[in-house]
């Protein structure tokens, strides 16, 4: 199957040719640099566990999502951590894209249901591997401690099968539901994203999000790990 050029070129966002990025990449993979499956392993670990998920990093201008940038900050949320992930398959050949999913969160915290008005998070985002002739989905966003306390299995990734969200945590409750996917990209849309929440949150909403980043001088506005895990309702017992 060809490969399209783009997706082992860097881009503005995906600066995969960053020196902090490259170092960072032939870093983790170590030994593995010859065996695409086992480099984009040890890539997909580093970006699950080094780089701690959180919902409330900057969104909203490209620069929020600069691999470099998020590698320097060790933050960040779906998109922000995939879009890392797919600079750095890229900065070791690795063909990389980024898939994007609507899915219904049924464990986010009370805060953040409360912040996007309702458990569906439009454009969730995840990498694609090209390995083994396929693209493998890996989505590096939560990292273990954050499933320990969410009481979900961290997500694990072979290199050969899909690492997708589980429809259950390790209590049999409802923990996420994919809705719709949405088209690959060779680099993040930001535009289409923005427009999309605006669609789905309402703009009101969305600008008032930007406002209190903006406020927290570009850091993160809230602190998610003080907030509430939300088991939901009884009724999503499995």
């Amino acid at each position: 199957m060809p490969i399209a050029p783009e997706y082992l070129q860097p881009t503005a966002i995906l600066d995969s040719d960053h020196p902090e990025v490259r170092r960072y990449a032939l870093e983790t993979v170590g030994t593995a640099r010859e065996d695409a499956t086992l480099a984009a392993v040890r890539l997909f670990y580093a970006v699950r566990d080094d780089i701690w998920y959180d919902p409330y990093y900057p969104f909203y201008r490209p620069e929020h999502y600069r691999a470099s940038a998020v590698l320097r900050s060790r933050r960040g949320y779906c998109i922000s951590k995939a879009g890392l992930l797919c600079a750095l398959g890229r900065a070791c050949r690795i063909p990389s894209r980024l898939g994007f999913a609507d899915v219904r969160n049924h464990l986010a915290t009370r805060e953040l249901i409360e912040r996007m008005g309702g458990d569906v998070f439009v454009y969730h985002g995840f990498t694609e591997f090209f390995l083994g002739g396929k693209w493998v989905k890996a989505t590096p966003t939560f990292n273990q401690k954050l499933c320990r306390k969410h009481r979900v299995a961290p997500l694990e990734f072979d290199g050969r099968t899909d690492a997708v969200f589980q429809p259950f945590n390790l209590e049999a409750a409802q923990y996420m539901t994919y809705v719709r996917y949405h088209a690959p990209q060779a680099d993040i849309p930001l535009e289409t994203i923005l427009a999309a929440w605006r669609a789905a949150y309402g703009a009101e909403r969305v600008n008032s999000w930007i406002a209190a980043s903006e406020a927290a001088g570009g850091r993160s506005a809230h602190d998610f790990n003080r907030e509430t895990v939300w088991q939901g309702s009884e009724k999503n017992k499995g």
